[in-house]
């Protein structure tokens, strides 16, 4: 037969059956007992008293842990924490003590750590996203001017109420070479929703620009990716270099920043009745501003004599942008994120539906794009997308 391994538990059985046997008939000591068992005689006398105690099980093994300590707390206090916490649910651990230590002045509580971990074990907290943020890229290059349609400028004139107490949010946009004012629009806000129109009519009219200059301001800049919004996103597709000065230096738009000047003295000082009232005035100052002021940056010449439409027409749909055939397209999925290379990784909101490409420029390494726009890169030795970065010079 083959030999049958003893375990512990199975030891303290036959002690303590032994001990029924022989020490308590007399036949044998406690003493002689232990000794041939190899324990101590307090061993053995324990294991006799967990079995009468508890039973056959009591032989089990038992935790270890300690039962209280000088940093435990007593159950009742994290009780009446949680219940405090679940009775005032937007209340934080700070608070929780406050109100407790008013209510029950005489109990010895916590520290507000100690509270806040209570309430972070029982899951009572909301653990924080970490926000990512992304650098601004720093002062645009400079562009030698020469020609109309080089550049547009766009920003909103600080808004005001009009005489039915609702605000108004003049957009405001120019070609930079020619000074001329290509519109300037009345907008309840500064959304999306109401900008996209107005470039959409200023493109039929006048053509597309090559680039368009413009503040960090919501919705020419975000907290995305090289600084990406969905209007500048859009832009983007119609071939269109997004242009953003750095923050708090407007004079990197100054022409802009003065004609904005001239309006506010003219037209925004006394507020009409309504937006649509307000809307002729600014119309009244887009045609003063063209065809009758001579402006000392032109010559003295007026910018309806210098601005021509651009020969881009604006098209019917907004184009898919193309990649060279040697780079890898990737859709961006609803959740902003692109599968590659069997792993999911976010790359932002505002790219949701649109195509990027994985340029392969090393053993390992690829730069990632958006039409003409450099996302970051990829890299395979430690799997990861590092997007608003250059690559390393060990990827060069």
């Amino acid at each position: 037969m083959p030999w049958t391994e003893a375990t512990v538990i199975d030891e303290r059985v036959r002690f303590v059956r032994d001990f029924d046997k022989y020490v308590r008939s007399g036949t044998m000591s406690m003493s002689d007992l232990c000794e041939q068992y190899g324990i101590a005689r307090k061993t053995g006398y324990k294991m006799v008293h967990r079995r009468d105690e508890g039973g056959w099980p009591g032989l089990a093994d038992r935790s270890r842990a300690p039962r209280s300590g000088p940093h435990w707390t007593d159950s009742d206090l994290v009780m009446r924490v949680l219940e405090t916490r679940i009775e005032f649910p937007h209340w934080g651990a700070e608070t929780i003590l406050a109100y407790l230590q008013r209510v029950d002045s005489d109990q010895s509580w916590p520290s507000v750590s100690a509270i806040h971990g209570w309430l972070k074990h029982a899951g009572l907290v909301n653990r924080r996203k970490r926000r990512l943020r992304f650098p601004h890229p720093g002062q645009p290059p400079a562009v030698t001017l020469g020609r109309p349609n080089q550049q547009w400028s766009v920003d909103f004139k600080g808004q005001f109420r009009t005489g039915d107490r609702r605000y108004c949010y003049p957009l405001t946009v120019a070609d930079s070479y020619s000074r001329y004012l290509l519109g300037c629009q009345g907008l309840l806000s500064t959304s999306m929703e109401l900008v996209w129109p107005v470039f959409e009519r200023l493109f039929r009219e006048y053509g597309l620009p090559e680039s368009i200059l413009s503040d960090n301001g919501p919705p020419f800049s975000a907290n995305s990716v090289r600084r990406l919004s969905k209007l500048s996103v859009r832009w983007i597709r119609l071939g269109i270099t997004p242009r953003l000065i750095q923050p708090g230096k407007p004079q990197q738009n100054g022409i802009h920043e003065r004609m904005h000047g001239h309006m506010a003295a003219l037209v925004c000082r006394e507020p009409a009745a309504n937006l649509k009232g307000h809307q002729s005035r600014f119309d009244w100052f887009v045609d003063h501003y063209n065809n009758v002021r001579p402006h000392g940056g032109c010559g003295r010449q007026l910018p309806a004599d210098l601005y021509q439409p651009s020969p881009r027409p604006y098209p019917n749909r907004l184009p898919m942008i193309d990649y060279p055939s040697h780079y890898e397209v990737r859709r961006v999925r609803s959740s902003g994120e692109i599968k590659w290379q069997g792993q999911w990784f976010f790359i932002s909101d505002v790219l949701i539906g649109e195509n990027i490409a994985f340029e392969p420029v090393a053993e390992g390494c690829w730069t990632i794009w958006f039409g003409p726009v450099d996302l970051g890169y990829y890299s395979s030795r430690d799997r990861k997308v590092h997007l608003d970065r250059a690559r390393a010079d060990t990827h060069n």
